[in-house]
């Protein structure tokens, strides 16, 4: 369980730095390092109780979406200023790698297998996204709220 911590703070630490790298607001380095933390600890959680990639990574993507979004309204800021961090530790880098690897050694089968479980993970992560920004956009506050399968004004009449 230590290990889980020590790589929760080393993600912390990378996300606060890539913050710094791509210019964020200073108000936001702290907030955007909370972010990929928490998302990368639900990450290493779940891989630690032997769920597979590909699902750990989907409940760390949501939770990454839920943590900005919350964030975002808080501080009153875009929410890809926490997402992008957020996102961030489970970005399938490594999956990338051993394609390369695998087809520069000639072995297609394992190429294969890295590519379909890497399009896996990018698509877990872009499903997370999009529910969770779907969910937002469905409970938000504001002039327009939903009324069945349709949008009207407050205040409207139905018809």
């Amino acid at each position: 369980m230590t290990e889980v911590f020590i790589k929760t703070i080393g993600v912390f630490v990378a996300v606060y730095s890539y913050a710094i790298m791509i210019n964020s607001p200073t108000k936001y380095l702290i907030w955007a390092g909370v972010s990929g933390a928490v998302s990368g600890f639900v990450y290493f959680i779940c891989t630690a109780g032997q769920i597979d990639v590909v699902i750990a990574t989907f409940w760390s993507a949501l939770t990454a979406g839920l943590i900005s979004h919350i964030f975002a309204r808080i501080l009153k800021t875009p929410v890809t200023m926490f997402l992008i961090g957020g996102i961030l530790p489970t970005v399938p880098g490594n999956g990338i790698y051993q394609i390369m690897h695998h087809i520069l050694e000639n072995d297609r089968a394992m190429a294969s297998y890295y590519l379909a479980q890497t399009l896996e993970i990018a698509g877990a992560i872009a499903l997370a996204v999009f529910l969770m920004d779907t969910f937002f956009r469905i409970f938000r506050r504001g002039d327009w709220k939903q009324d069945s399968l349709r949008y009207i004004r407050k205040g409207e009449r139905k018809k």
